[in-house]
């Protein structure tokens, strides 16, 4: 397989919902607002073939699911979850105030949200890891009411390797819906699906326009598009690790980014030459072809520093650092989603069990969004508390900005306090 050599066709490829996906998403959004549970159920049963009457797992069938799923991958997921739980207890945020001299006192309270959807894809595969990752930080973050949505097909089953994840992380409310409905289901609420504050989690095209327009009704994490891995490797590198890696998101969808940066033309051939040799023994051999000879690159630089300023220009969901001391060269990124570095540091670890979030941006938004943490799970709010002598010492300095703004009432809302 030759991989394509055309920088300018891969830099910052975004993928956009068509016209009419957009305006599919809107009719359905409309009319789950205004219908409620009887569009969402109208529409579980034109997608899905799901028409059961109860939109939520009951307990049995999260316990069942627990036991069916065996204690071998319960062991994997509670580790799992403890990873993923030591790293993001770092990012725990608390409370604040000062204390001023002259009385005045400040701070920031921060909360967590009272209650967040999560969506876990369900269609083609189901991925418990998702939900883990979801979870987790927002468990952390304090938030007492969790909701997952995950669709499913006609008979009605939640995939039992998502209801033990649900589990493991002790929530018991799982919604069998998927699509866009769900987003609009947990954006507006339902006679039986309460409205949420935020939506996380990624999803299909359908998914990810909902999420996108109903943004601002409620908060919602990140727009995920395609996987993207990008690969930096110098001469030394190890081809056979590379290929591996680059199927290992070529995987994921057709449209998924698979790309090598690096400074020796023999690494490339070899690559190529071992993707051709690995892709015969795996499943999804036909999704990994197309993937890569539409969205797979190998780029050819004179320097690793060329190389790094063409990765941060791309801001990749995923990087891999396989050079001589990769730990050298951290301080050269500059947008990433996250950083693998090292041979023994595949990105399927990050997947599954190294710690760190898997829901990252995409689409070159790694320039400006971070991965999913238990921070987009909180909210704060200032506070603020003055004497009044302390009023006193920059009355006129507020009433003179008021002014200056042409705010009257500004202005009258602090003199007015000081009034004989």
């Amino acid at each position: 397989m030759r991989l394509n050599r055309d920088l300018a066709k891969i830099k910052n490829r975004k993928i956009e919902a068509g016209k009419a996906v957009e305006t599919s998403v809107r009719e359905i959004l409309e009319d789950v607002r205004v219908n409620k549970d009887s569009a969402v159920r109208r529409y579980a049963a034109k997608f899905d073939g799901f028409k059961g009457e109860n939109l939520f797992a009951g307990e049995d069938e999260i316990s069942a699911a627990a036991r069916n799923a065996g204690d071998d991958f319960m062991r994997i997921l509670r580790r799992a979850s403890a990873q993923i739980r030591e790293f993001h207890v770092n990012q725990t945020d608390k409370s604040w105030g000062m204390f001023k001299d002259n009385g005045v006192i400040m701070g920031q309270i921060v909360r967590p949200l009272r209650r967040v959807a999560l969506y876990v894809p369900g269609g083609t595969a189901a991925y418990a890891s998702t939900l883990l990752m979801n979870a987790v930080p927002a468990l952390l973050a304090g938030v007492k009411d969790i909701v997952i949505f995950t669709p499913v097909k006609a008979d009605g089953k939640v995939a039992d390797v998502i209801l033990a994840a649900a589990a493991c992380c002790g929530i018991s409310a799982v919604c069998k819906i998927g699509g866009a409905q769900a987003i609009a289901a947990a954006a507006y609420g339902t006679e039986t699906i309460a409205k949420v504050d935020k939506i996380a989690g990624p999803g299909n095209t359908f998914v990810a326009t909902a999420k996108k327009l109903v943004y601002g009704e409620v908060a919602i994490d990140i727009i995920a598009g395609p996987s993207e891995v990008l690969i930096i490797a110098d001469e030394n590198a190890n081809p056979k690790y590379i290929a591996a890696d680059m199927m290992s998101q070529a995987e994921h969808d057709e449209l998924a980014s698979a790309i090598l940066i690096t400074t020796g033309e023999k690494i490339i051939r070899d690559v190529e030459r071992e993707i051709e040799r690995q892709i015969t023994g795996l499943s999804r051999g036909k999704i990994i072809e197309k993937s890569l000879e539409g969205c797979g690159a190998a780029i050819l630089t004179k320097s690793l520093d060329e190389a790094f300023e063409i990765a941060n220009d791309i801001a990749p969901e995923h990087l891999e650092i396989l050079t001589e001391n990769p730990l050298s060269h951290l301080p050269k990124v500059q947008n990433a989603g996250t950083i693998f570095l090292g041979e023994n540091t595949p990105e399927p670890l990050g997947d599954y069990m190294s710690g760190t979030n898997h829901v990252l941006p995409t689409g070159g938004t790694a320039k400006f969004y971070s991965p999913l943490g238990v921070y987009d799970f909180v909210k704060r709010s200032a506070y603020s508390y003055y004497p009044r002598a302390a009023l006193a010492e920059f009355r006129d300095d507020v009433v003179k900005f008021a002014l200056s703004e042409g705010l009257t009432a500004h202005a009258n809302s602090v003199a007015v306090r000081f009034e004989e």
